[in-house]
């Protein structure tokens, strides 16, 4: 059957026309929707890991044990992931085991650029790479072959506009192939150094047939065009700008298997023309793997290497006048995020302002908090990285800082690699402040649940991790509790807790406004008798809350009634709110 289709959900629909059993993923912008699609399916176990590393090695365990095994996250999770990634590809598989990463050229919801090409050639695995939603679910299935077949872990690379594009696929029946029987092999699954010695060279050998397979798999094809002057080598989205700017007038070798790369093949093409060129978003890896075959290509002399293309971009680049229908008459506006109305962080982030705190962040949506006009965050590297990185800020920089910095960190980040950081701090005797953002669900990423909602990816109820409990059992003994709609109590608990002697944790809890369980009090309305034109409510960067006329106003269709913008009027003129 024929269908408009997401990218991501065509990967889905390949994992499990191909037989997938076993799916186990953490959610990141843009590869969240494999994961819940997949949890659509019956006959698929799926879950939410705690993180990436964790999700990979219960897919790893799956095909282990028999079964085929997915795992999928975006980029920055395959850091996570790396450690399970690079051994796995020495001991291979036993049933198939597909890791799908989505890289994030543009950095639309991302903390970095990197591209995970890298991964493929560092660890030695085969990649492939769809240019839109037909090959997401055909390569996939193909996967899976592939994995089996050279008996290693497959890598399918999707990026941002591949995996939320639709385009028209053809869905098929699922057909799941029997289980593998389990072998005990030590010299094969223990990675002792003995028997690491003994992998290495068979991975070798693997990438040498992958090679092979490389110069004629149908996944790598040439689609020849009217130009004899100029010969594209691309992959990915790229492939899509260079269709959509010169059509069938440019040939194109088309590579669907990006490593390994051709050798023959890539020769063979560009022989044919006086000039050849590399188009490939980030890095140059395809042109770098070009110029060492001696080929003169033409690469990022004339592309950049940050940033996502576009068809504009890629015909100007290669010499093509682009038309004055195609060009944008205008610059469009910024629209940056903010920090929806209501959000629960909001009075934490005021009051971390108000007490002049140095905060070291982290990774989700409270990241939005460095933005104005809260300006309330210092720093955000990765998951966990607040909670480690202040244990060292606080060991480092002046009393002025020190006694003034804390951690900030959401709960669903908290559980995927935070927590560690505070076992760190308690262990190594830290005096620092912790400050989990309790939301009761993974919020930037479309409300997925984690290990302390007590529901799983399906919604059932599920294991629940009780923070506070947490929090003292790893051995912090101050751990409070506040409402971050309550702006006294979060100011003392801060000025509390950051005159300490001792680590603590102050748990900021309140549901994120958009989940749909939560029930909002009526919209606030502004007097004007009693508005006074101070702005004072202009500093929590409520998006319900404006300027109109010289006085403060109230968006009906945005206000939740959250009452944080009231606690900052000295003249009562917002009423209503509470019921």
């Amino acid at each position: 059957m024929k269908q408009l289709m997401l990218g991501n959900d065509a990967v889905a629909r390949g994992l499990y026309e191909a037989g997938c059993s076993v799916a186990s993923s953490y959610p990141g912008t843009p590869s969240t929707e494999i994961a819940e699609a997949l949890a659509a399916y019956d006959g698929i176990y799926s879950e939410w890991a705690p993180n990436e590393k964790v999700a990979l090695e219960v897919a790893f365990g799956a095909a282990l044990g028999g079964r085929r095994g997915f795992c999928g996250m975006k980029h920055v999770g395959l850091n996570v992931a790396a450690d399970p990634l690079f051994t796995a590809s020495y001991t291979g598989v036993n049933a198939g085991l597909v890791v799908v990463v989505a890289d994030d050229p543009g950095m639309h919801s991302s903390q970095n650029e990197q591209d995970s090409r890298h991964y493929a050639v560092a660890a030695k695995l085969p990649m492939l790479e769809p240019s839109d939603s037909s090959e997401c679910l055909e390569f996939a299935r193909y996967a899976y072959e592939l994995s089996e077949q050279y008996d290693t872990p497959v890598l399918l690379r999707v990026c941002t506009r591949i995996a939320h594009a639709q385009s028209v696929v053809e869905t098929g029946a699922r057909v799941a192939p029997e289980i593998v029987p389990y072998k005990k092999d030590s010299a094969k699954y223990v990675m002792m150094p003995a028997a690491a010695r003994q992998r290495h060279p068979i991975v070798e050998a693997r990438m040498k047939k992958l090679a092979g397979l490389a110069e004629t798999s149908p996944l790598n094809r040439v689609e020849p065009g009217s130009r004899t002057d100029i010969g594209v080598v691309t992959s990915g989205a790229s492939y899509q700008y260079v269709k959509e700017a010169f059509g069938d007038s440019v040939s194109v070798l088309k590579l669907g298997l990006v490593n390994p790369l051709p050798e023959e093949l890539i020769r063979g093409f560009a022989a044919r023309f006086d000039r050849v060129c590399v188009v490939e978003e980030l890095d140059p890896v395809i042109e770098n793997h070009c110029r060492k075959l001696g080929l003169a290509v033409t690469g990022k002399e004339i592309f950049p290497i940050c940033d996502e293309f576009n068809q504009n971009l890629v015909a100007r680049a290669l010499g093509k006048a682009v038309p004055q229908s195609a060009a944008l008459p205008e610059e469009i506006p910024a629209r940056p995020p903010v920090m929806c109305a209501g959000c629960p962080h909001r009075g934490m982030f005021y009051a971390l302002k108000e007490n002049g705190a140095t905060v070291i962040g982290d990774i989700g949506c409270y990241t939005l908090g460095a933005a104005a006009p809260l300006m309330a965050m210092d720093t955000t590297v990765c998951m966990g990285a607040s909670v480690s990185g202040l244990h060292g800020f606080t060991h480092a920089a002046g009393n002025a800082f020190a006694e003034k910095a804390v951690a900030l960190i959401g709960d669903s980040t908290f559980m995927h690699s935070g927590v560690t950081g505070l076992i760190n701090i308690a262990y190594n005797g830290g005096t620092s402040t912790v400050i989990i953002l309790d939301n009761s669900t993974t919020g930037m990423t479309g409300q997925q649940q984690n290990p302390t909602t007590g529901l799983n990816i399906k919604g059932d109820p599920a294991g629940k991790i009780d923070l506070t409990a947490l929090c003292r059992a790893v051995g912090i003994r101050r751990v409070s509790v506040v409402d971050p709609y309550d702006l006294a109590v979060c100011d003392a608990a801060l000025k509390e807790e950051m005159a300490a002697k001792e680590p603590s944790v102050i748990i900021s809890r309140r549901p994120c406004a958009l989940l749909k369980t939560v029930r909002h009090n009526p919209p606030f309305r502004v007097n004007p008798d009693r508005c006074k034109s101070c702005k004072a409510c202009m500093k929590i960067g409520c998006p319900a809350v404006s300027m109109k006329s010289g006085q403060a106003a109230i968006d009906h269709t945005l206000c939740v009634g959250c009452g944080v913008c009231a606690q900052l009027c000295r003249f009562d003129a917002f009423e209503g709110g509470a019921e």
